[in-house]
């Protein structure tokens, strides 16, 4: 018989919720594994036996945002507005992503890593992400709503306009109280206005 594993899936959950609790009240640097051990009251021994290194963490950390990103937007009902759809998943995922877990959105979306390397390290976890949502631009394309846009251009479009959004907000750009309805108004042209399509100069 092996030996027991000491830190099961909810000692890396521990972990990770310690991480991102210090990278949204302290900043990047005060993040260390000798700070995240003492926030859980276990030791440095097990923080490097989940992850590795502070570099492993960090990369945990985005995998964690593109997880949300992708459980979000699959749990997103399907009706028969594909439109509408669409623009719930920007609003009530990419957003909550936002509002919820900015320390995350800015190392996952915003690539604030230490090293540029370590992007490597989470670009799975992205792809993973953005194909949940391309299919729901699959769905657009197969009602004719996309004005002859392949489904990636359509994809890359949206994320756009939501990484944009996004930044927005998290410097208070937007007006307070109307983010929501700004999120979704901006969205909603964006999508609807694929149905015509694009002038080829």
């Amino acid at each position: 018989m092996g030996r027991p594993r000491r830190h099961d899936a909810r000692t890396a959950e521990r972990l990770l919720d310690a991480a991102e609790s210090i990278l949204e009240t302290e900043g990047l640097s005060a993040l260390t594994v000798r700070r995240v051990a003492e926030k859980t009251g276990t030791t440095t021994r097990a923080v490097y036996s989940v992850f590795g290194t502070k570099s492993g963490l960090v990369v945990a950390l985005a995998v964690r945002a593109f997880d949300l990103l992708y459980d979000g937007v699959t749990k997103v009902p399907e009706t028969d507005d594909p439109v509408a759809d669409v623009v719930l998943a920007g609003t009530s995922v990419f957003r909550a992503l936002v509002t919820d877990h900015p320390a995350l959105y800015r190392i996952a979306i915003q690539r604030a890593v230490p090293e540029p390397d370590l992007v490597e390290g989470f670009r799975a976890a992205a792809r993973r992400g953005l194909e949940a949502l391309r299919s729901r631009f699959a769905r657009l394309e197969a009602d004719d709503q996309l004005g002859g846009r392949s489904v990636g251009d359509a994809t890359t479009e949206f994320h756009a306009l939501c990484e944009g959004l996004g930044g927005l907000e998290l410097r208070g750009l937007l007006p307070a109280g109307s983010e929501e309805r700004i999120w979704r108004e901006a969205l909603f042209a964006l999508v609807h206005g694929f149905r015509a399509r694009p002038r080829v100069s």
